[in-house]
């Protein structure tokens, strides 16, 4: 029997980055590495690509290779400590995919969150019924269990919004999102009087990209981009697609998604005149006829 997977969390990835960096500091190759500590170069690799969490006398030998002395050695000690920790995701493993776990992780504990929408709500301001049918129409297939598995992450999820020191949430939605009837009527309704009422939270900003703005940077796809409160822990942006999702890093492409951002921002319509276009879509919700 397979290994339960490692799901990437916020210091497991700080803790690779830090190896890597020393084995750099270093100047040694992981072949070299490898052949002094006995560790599979693959490993070396798995490690400081934070695929694979290593154990305490793997990460002590590591250390004795590079010279590596106080405080940076009690600070790699402790990151392993903190690494072994379950994330939020640790509930919901067996049904997410590993990079949405990770997924999960990270925005746990992200300073900030700005998502661009084409397709639906996003997660943190779905309600269970939203959440309902977006899956059963677009994963038709996926047993009652894993739905409401992941239906119960979305729900719990929202709870960075709510917690001492808030998540900062930044959303741009394509207007066609709140057009396109999810659930039928009454499950809109109650849809848009959630995003209204996140929308009173002043960590909460919701702006719509209305259909007349033209082609945009977003028509590529959805994506969000992640910050964390620690400089040790870079920026971050999270692609979902039909088939796979995906972290990317990396200041460059991570920098674009920020260009882009800021692109559909400055298209969308403003925060006020967004709340007006949701409050209209829902009245003329009321006026369909049965």
């Amino acid at each position: 029997m397979a290994g339960k997977r490692t799901v990437l969390t916020v210091r497991l990835r700080r803790l690779a980055a830090m190896l890597h960096e020393m084995r750099e500091t270093a100047n040694l190759s992981k072949e070299v590495v490898s052949a002094k500590t006995g560790i599979n170069v693959t490993t070396l690799y798995r490690i400081e690509t934070a695929q694979a969490r290593p154990q305490r006398r793997t990460l002590t030998a590591m250390l004795d290779l590079y010279n590596i002395t106080e405080p940076a050695r009690s600070d790699a000690l402790q990151l392993l400590v903190d690494a072994l920790r379950p994330g939020m995701a640790r509930s919901y493993e067996d049904a997410v995919s590993e990079v949405y776990g990770a997924y999960i992780n990270f925005e746990a504990e992200a300073l900030s969150a700005r998502f661009f929408q084409a397709t639906f709500i996003p997660g943190l301001l779905q309600t269970e019924a939203y959440a309902n049918a977006v899956y059963e129409t677009s994963m038709p297939k996926i047993s009652e269990q894993v739905r409401e598995q992941r239906i119960r992450a979305r729900t719990e999820r929202a709870g960075v919004l709510t917690k001492d020191d808030p998540l900062e949430l930044w959303v741009v939605l394509d207007e066609a999102v709140i057009k396109r009837l999810v659930g039928g009527p009454d499950v809109m309704r109650d849809q848009f009087s959630r995003l209204l009422d996140d929308t009173n939270k002043r960590n909460v900003i919701l702006q719509i990209l209305p259909f007349d703005a033209g082609a945009h940077p977003g028509m590529l796809g959805s994506f969000t981009l992640l910050d964390f409160p620690d400089p040790a822990d870079p920026e971050l942006v999270y692609v979902e697609g039909i088939a796979t999702d995906e972290l990317i890093e990396g200041h460059p492409e991570v920098r674009r998604y920020g260009v882009m951002f800021d692109q559909l921002r400055a298209m969308a319509l403003s925060p006020r005149d967004s709340i007006n276009m949701i409050q209209q879509t829902m009245e003329e919700l009321g006026n369909r006829p049965i």
